[in-house]
């Protein structure tokens, strides 16, 4: 095999940019490896542990509970790519329909090393529910490429792009499958899908991706639209624990798209930021840290926050146990778990995250009585303006940015509001009350829809 050449890791591709599971690259450790004291845990059997959970308290008949289980379609390609020093090399892509029933499904894709079957598999399942628990007609899906973008050049990362497109023709569609960005993908890599997408159909089709450049349709506040339902849901949980937003202090785990529009969010209505983290590390100061400054820094220094001054020098793994109202995991999967869960001091955790909070966690946060704002309702806000994007898209009409804003508002408090009278009346955290409502939704529109065949 020739000798691979080292490239440079290429400078203005990564933005802030992503949808529904957004966080800022950071290198993963391999399934069932130790990092920091924590074991990866598998994401799918988290997934279905809350699964199952929710399907015995609404007594779902078997049929059903297998019918909802599992995928309606698992894509595996390969994505052959001509490198820049001449070599081919195939890289593995990936895409999941979990489900269908309510609509088009819908679904980031992610491109990242340690991307894998299981992890989209349970990423799928989590948009299907997510998309339930907003009140949107989308099914879930999710997508991926196991590449390290770090490692290649902007050409390179648009002839994958391109490949998996054309690998998904049969698969995306604005009446089928609609993909979104996710970690480590961003306007740019939708504009080349579009394209791709556009080219092979000879019609240029919009509808068919979100988290579209303007110019090329995509939505005004779609951008911060996760991290201000992030807020939104803070605010919502806030309000329950009768604590006032000026008097909270947050800590913020992941200073991507996601985490440092959360903090800038939750800053702007009164709150006390203590800390914050990104790949470099964490940063913790008791005063609270200035987030405008912060997000300045990241930008001007490679969107990093290696260097900034605003704070003491912490872990990670510190800023998930300091003591504070509210901590918004917003990096990736499995941040917290059986192994650091009983360390943690918050009131309220809103993830910002998919699947930051492993299964085997979730009883300790219970018992310790922190709230806990579950993914497929606090970051939920990516994906209603998605749904925001692809409804205007297909009107050929674009609302402003503060009736944008007003109705992911509305519709975040509205989904709190039903999760939290659910979870009342189950007597249940709101995560699996969240999984409760969404899988009685989607069960009873399968019922009535029947099975084909």
């Amino acid at each position: 095999m020739p000798k691979k050449v080292a490239k440079k890791p290429l400078k203005k591709f990564h933005t802030r940019f992503t949808d529904e599971d957004p966080s800022v690259y950071k290198e993963p450790a391999p399934l069932n490896a130790k990092s920091s004291g924590v074991e990866k845990e598998n994401p799918l059997e988290s997934m279905m542990e809350r699964f199952d959970k929710a399907a015995e308290i609404l007594g779902l008949e078997q049929g059903i509970y297998q019918y909802l289980k599992t995928p309606v379609k698992c894509v595996i390609v390969s994505v052959p790519v001509t490198m820049d020093d001449g070599r081919i090399e195939i890289f593995d892509g990936y895409r999941v329909v979990h489900n269908d029933i309510l609509g088009p499904s819908k679904g980031g894709i992610r491109y990242a090393p340690d991307v894998n079957l299981d992890e989209v598999k349970a990423l799928a399942a989590w948009m299907t529910w997510k998309c339930a628990v907003i009140d949107i007609p989308f099914g879930g899906a999710k997508g991926g490429v196991t590449c390290d973008p770090r490692k290649l050049s902007q050409r390179e990362l648009e002839m994958i792009t391109r490949r998996y497109t054309a690998n998904m023709l049969d698969v995306f569609g604005p009446d089928r499958d609609i993909p979104a960005p996710d970690v480590n993908t961003n306007e740019q890599v939708m504009a080349w899908v579009l394209d791709t997408y556009s080219m092979h159909r000879r019609r240029t089709e919009p509808g068919v991706v979100t988290g579209k450049p303007l110019i090329l349709g995509g939505s005004k506040g779609r951008r911060e639209a996760t991290g201000r339902g992030v807020m939104h849901a803070t605010l919502s949980g806030l309000e329950k624990l009768r604590i006032s937003p000026n008097k909270a202090t947050v800590a913020v785990e992941g200073f991507g798209n996601v985490g440092s529009i959360s903090a800038a969010s939750l800053y702007e209505q009164g709150a006390k930021i203590i800390a914050i983290s990104d790949v470099t590390g964490g940063y913790y100061n008791e005063k609270g840290i200035n987030v405008e400054a912060a997000i300045k820094f990241s930008e001007t220094h490679g969107n990093l926050l290696e260097g900034f001054k605003g704070g003491d020098k912490i872990t990670n793994d510190e800023v998930l146990t300091v003591k504070c109202d509210v901590l918004v995991p917003a990096a990736r999967e499995d941040r917290i778990t059986d192994r650091n869960a009983k360390d943690i001091k918050a009131k309220l955790i809103v993830e910002g995250a998919n699947g930051p909070t492993s299964a085997s966690a979730d009883e300790i946060l219970d018992s310790k009585g922190v709230m806990v704002i579950p993914d497929i309702l606090a970051n939920a806000g990516g994906v209603k303006v998605s749904y925001f994007e692809w409804v205007q898209n297909r009107m050929g009409f674009y609302w402003p940015l503060d009736l944008v804003n007003q109705r992911l508002e509305q519709a975040m408090k509205d989904a709190f509001d039903r999760v939290y009278e659910n979870g009342q009346k189950h007597n249940v955290s709101l995560r699996l009350s969240s999984y409760i409502l969404a899988i009685d939704k989607v069960a009873r529109t399968l019922k009535l829809r029947g099975i084909y065949g």
